[in-house]
């Protein structure tokens, strides 16, 4: 192996840290791993550490903690616990950190890694989309790199030519769809949890699932792409491909369109971040183009998938109608699997939030993230306020 990294998986017994754990046992001799965190999940946390040999293992619950302690005792793996752990001693003496931690919880760590010049493998949207700003000019100042694990993202990546950026015409944002592509309004509005996480194509976390349900999911990845790739929004489109095989497109003036084909198994995009700019083998599913029987393509549905349309609305309004509509959406998902409305409501839920919300916050001088995580905090208290008071 032509180079070796130390790495830290922040969220490692989520799917992605999962799949990332595959990729690097998969290529040993090219990582140290520094790090493994998890929210509350010892035994799972334990189980991966002791499969890393890593040097840390870290759980953000503290009363996790003494558990994690018993389930490493015959190791020399250090265990910590705590919020500040996970931000601040789980990035220590890393070349790269994989950031799969859920939601907006990332945003800390991947600011602390990049400030200390330490590249990122970005496989969690909320924090791009909260303070994609901030992120991107950390990321300029340091020199530190942000690779996008995200499929489509990684995708583009892949085939985004940087040096002749002028002569992009547009990116392509592929998405499956999600489990109610052909369903009804009136069905969507009333599916369960259990039909919301049965993904057609990929094997997800929850929320994710949820996300990507609702549309959402690839709602988010309009606003990461722009911040990202530095293209106006007017430059990102989305795309029906329910076979999820072409990740994402780059159309150029010339007419040349170019894709990233593979299967639907994410640690290929994980293996292309983390050894960027090597190849390695990623140990998973790899395409094959003999089975292939079609390719299909629609235009997705804005009416039915508002999150779309609020997007690129987000764009327009700037930082803080980001933050809005992702804080909000994370709260109404969390109602949502918990048990607590209808799928339908997370709709409501968000069109009220970037109506009301928004008109009471628009304009707020976001300069720092001090301030970012301040108004995500109001936000995600207005929203519990709303949903157990008005809807």
């Amino acid at each position: 192996m032509s180079f070796k990294k130390k790495i830290s998986i922040l969220g490692a017994t989520g799917s992605i840290g999962q799949s990332t754990a595959d990729v690097i046992c998969g290529n040993a001799d090219a990582f140290d791993v520094i790090s493994v965190t998890a929210n509350q999940n010892a035994p799972e946390l334990a189980k991966i550490a002791k499969r890393l040999n890593a040097k840390n293992a870290i759980i953000a619950d503290e009363s996790k903690q003494e558990e994690l302690c018993t389930l490493l005792r015959d190791t020399d793996i250090n265990v910590y616990s705590g919020a500040k752990a996970i931000n601040e001693a789980s990035i220590d003496g890393c070349d790269i950190i994989m950031a799969a931690m859920m939601g907006f919880s990332g945003l800390l760590p991947i600011v602390n890694a990049l400030e200390k010049g330490i590249d990122v493998a970005i496989a969690n949207k909320e924090p791009l989309v909260a303070a994609g700003a901030q992120i991107m000019a950390l990321s300029q100042k340091t020199s530190a790199k942000i690779l996008p694990v995200d499929s489509e993202h990684n995708a583009i990546f892949q085939v985004f030519d940087t040096k002749n950026k002028a002569a992009i015409e547009k990116i392509i944002l592929t998405a499956s769809g999600g489990p109610f592509r052909t369903w009804k309004s009136t069905e969507i509005y009333n599916a369960t949890v259990e039909q919301a996480i049965k993904h057609p194509t990929w094997s997800m976390g929850r929320k994710i699932s949820v996300d990507s349900a609702s549309m959402m999911n690839k709602a988010l990845e309009i606003i990461e792409a722009y911040y990202l790739f530095d293209l106006p929004s007017e430059k990102i489109e989305v795309l029906i491909h329910p076979q999820s095989i072409i990740h994402s497109m780059v159309a150029y003036n010339d007419g040349s369109v170019l894709s990233q084909m593979g299967a639907s198994d994410m640690r290929t995009p994980i293996a292309n971040a983390l050894a960027w700019p090597h190849r390695i083998d990623s140990h998973g599913n790899k395409l094959d183009l003999h089975a292939l029987s079609s390719l299909s393509f629609e235009k997705p549905d804005f009416d039915k998938f508002p999150t779309l349309k609020h997007a690129y609305k987000c764009l327009e309004r700037g930082q803080d109608a980001c933050i809005i509509f992702n804080a909000v959406n994370e709260i109404a998902v969390e109602k949502f699997l918990e048990g607590k409305m209808k799928f339908g409501k997370i709709f409501e839920i968000i069109d009220h939030a970037m109506n009301e919300i928004y008109a009471e916050h628009k304009g707020n001088a976001l300069k720092d993230i001090a301030q970012i995580v301040e108004l995500d905090h109001i936000v995600r208290n207005q929203t519990v306020q709303f949903i157990e008071h008005r809807l």
